[in-house]
């Protein structure tokens, strides 16, 4: 069971703290960070809070104030003392901001997917239409399971992160139809990845899948339930880990 650190909502017109409401479902957008180490850092923390005001423009709920006022709640609810291994995550509608922290789960190497037919509402954002998500999601042990989201044949992404193939040391990412997300971006200008579509019925030609987000970082998949694709390397794994790490090392504490 996650374990949750804080859990608070805030009203947008005056910021006065509000009960508690997750979001999900409502209609607005939220995003997802890595806060760790003491003080504590925020991997990628720019391009984040960068795509939430994008998303809010998009949603029609964006206001002059709302990412001072954003910055404003973090702040307030960081502790100096703390030392960090958390999601933070911040979800916006047009009138809370809503902020929880949670444990950052270790994932395992085991790590399998269960395919799963459906295709995110507006899926290239990152909106608040997670209940199906959440409710599959619930009956898993999420350090080594997760759901592939499949639409027309084709996997789009989890329900928890993008999803990079590997065939022949050769790097591939879905077309569209899902939320490219922070660290995926953050790779594509690391490595080259080609934009395909991966259909299931090819997914044996495939030697690795890598999950890629803020909740696993780069996790590994071992094998898909109900699927003959079975991991054949660690190679590609061991490459995109070390320039994950390598960017956390020299991540730097944002002040707000």
């Amino acid at each position: 069971m996650v374990k949750f650190l804080l859990k608070k909502s805030y009203s947008r017109k005056d910021l006065k703290e509000k009960e508690f409401k997750d979001l999900w479902n409502a209609h607005g957008v939220f995003t997802t960070m890595w806060i760790y180490g003491k003080p504590q850092k925020i991997l990628f923390f720019k391009e984040h809070i960068t795509n939430l005001i994008k998303s809010t423009k998009n949603y029609k709920i964006f206001d002059r104030n709302l990412k001072r006022n954003i910055f404003k709640i973090i702040k307030s609810n960081l502790n100096k003392q703390k030392n960090y291994n958390h999601l933070l995550r911040i979800a916006v509608t047009k009138s809370l901001i809503s902020i929880s922290l949670r444990d950052k789960l270790k994932i395992k190497k085991n790590l399998q997917l269960k395919l799963v037919n459906y295709n995110r509402i507006k899926p290239e954002h990152k909106n608040l239409k997670y209940k199906f998500i959440l409710k599959n999601l619930s009956k898993m042990d999420n350090t080594k399971s997760d759901i592939a989201l499949c639409s027309n044949g084709k996997i789009l992404e989890t329900g928890t992160s993008n999803i990079i193939f590997i065939k022949d040391n050769k790097y591939y990412s879905p077309i569209r139809k899902f939320y490219r997300g922070v660290n995926l971006k953050f790779l594509e200008k690391k490595i080259k990845i080609k934009k395909i579509d991966i259909k299931i019925n090819k997914i044996n030609e495939f030697d690795e899948i890598l999950l890629v987000g803020s909740g696993k970082g780069i996790a590994t998949t071992k094998n898909i339930q109900s699927n003959k694709w079975k991991r054949q390397s660690f190679s590609s794994f061991q490459k995109i880990s070390q320039i994950y790490k390598n960017e956390i090392k020299i991540n730097k504490q944002y002040v707000f």
